[in-house]
């Protein structure tokens, strides 16, 4: 997704290579879905003849400014993208162009051409961007309800310091709401957090003054560099966590440690745990939890071996076997087979709680089969003996 770097690199390449342009010819997609709130006719006639006189940016928002309003205004969404034909805009490898590529692409969604000849194309390929036409594009959302811009009106530490002492949510959330700052999206988020060694899931208000200080330098380096280097993701260092966080999991390294994924504020999170640990009470909540999880994992070998003793045990049993016993076999066995019968009601039971609440079930059925055939009568067999009593009345009148 083009974040803070690669929409101000299409930025810095239409302010040095088209303004002071006039524009001579406009062509809009018909993409009511991307082109939003003008029709296609009208759009067109608003670009032409007009001159480009800046080109702007606020978090992951562009807009241009022409010699009179309305003015253009592209928010780039998941795979919106400035191309310049004849001109590198960016190396960002889900935006970059091929020589051999059709032009304008047939995902273009808005394509210009300037007096001196040179075109360029906004497009998108996955339709989740919006082009708008604009009298004041500051003025209205989106652009007006965004936070400060993370390059351009960067905080200071005291500054955010006293805004992540308010908020709650886990810092890779907060990072990604463009309400907090603009322009810091996932992979930017992780890569701040991966430099400041911060956890993802770590609670915003709960960061030390020494957190803070690190999250601070982080955010400024790593927008800094990326944003000199043009968004050419080549030219990243090699120690950062972006080379590494869109391969195979589970194989991923960075700088020899291993990284995992997880998901946080709705999004696939890399980290390295080695390097990225949970503190204060969110790290002890964590320990219990991998506790628990050890306890249960063994809990259900267990039960995975008592299961399968119990299939051969029937596999083993010959057919109308039961129905050949004796009366008196019958009597001496009575509570054995009560206990057989209590535990497939038990089983019934659970494999329908599992259809309701598979993770649950699975808790509570482990748990059960590692207590005592007493614990487990005084907890469950009141219904289950008298539905095994209610049955076998009913087998005598036969």
């Amino acid at each position: 997704m083009p974040e803070l770097p690669e929409v101000e690199a299409a930025r810095r390449a239409i302010e040095e290579n088209c303004v002071g342009k006039k524009i001579t010819k406009a062509i809009v997609a018909d993409d009511s879905k991307v082109i939003d709130g003008v029709s296609r006719a009208d759009f067109e006639a608003s670009l032409l003849g007009k001159t480009i006189v800046a080109a702007h940016r606020k978090g992951k928002n562009m807009w241009l400014q022409l010699d009179s309003p309305p003015f253009p205004s592209f928010q780039f969404g998941m795979a919106g993208a400035v191309y310049i034909k004849g001109v590198a805009v960016t190396k960002y490898k889900r935006s970059a162009v091929k020589d051999t590529d059709e032009w304008p692409s047939k995902y273009s969604k808005v394509f210009v051409q300037l007096d001196d000849g040179l075109e360029f194309s906004f497009t998108d390929k996955r339709r989740f961007a919006r082009v708008r036409l604009l009298e004041d594009p500051t003025s209205v959302p989106p652009i007006s309800e965004l936070g400060p811009d993370a390059l351009l009106e960067p905080m200071t530490v005291d500054e955010l310091l006293a805004s992540l002492s308010k908020k709650k949510i886990s810092i890779k959330a907060l990072l990604l709401d463009q309400s907090f700052i603009s322009g810091i999206g996932n992979w930017v988020a992780d890569e701040v957090l991966y430099q400041a060694r911060i956890h993802p899931e770590q609670s915003s208000a709960t960061l030390s003054k020494e957190c803070v200080g690190a999250l601070h330098k982080s955010i400024k380096e790593v927008i800094e560099k990326s944003v000199e280097v043009g968004a050419d993701s080549d030219q990243y260092p090699s120690n950062w966590i972006f080379h590494s966080r869109e391969k195979k999991p589970g194989k991923v390294l960075v700088d020899g440690k291993k990284i995992n994924f997880i998901t946080v504020g709705g999004r696939t999170s890399a980290f390295v745990p080695e390097l990225q640990k949970l503190t204060g009470n969110q790290a002890a909540k964590a320990g219990s939890k991998r506790t628990n999880k050890s306890i249960d994992d063994v809990d259900e070998e267990a039960s995975d071996e008592e299961v399968k003793g119990t299939t051969k045990s029937k596999k083993g049993r010959k057919p109308g076997g039961q129905a050949k016993r004796s009366a008196v076999k019958r009597k001496s066995k009575d509570s054995d087979d009560e206990d057989n019968d209590n535990d497939d009601s038990a089983d019934d039971v659970d494999h329908e709680d599992s259809d309701d609440d598979a993770d649950e079930d699975r808790k509570n059925k482990t748990r059960k089969v590692t207590t005592s055939k007493q614990s487990k009568a005084g907890t469950t067999s009141k219904k289950k003996v008298q539905t095994s009593q209610n049955s076998k009345p009913k087998k005598r009148a036969k």
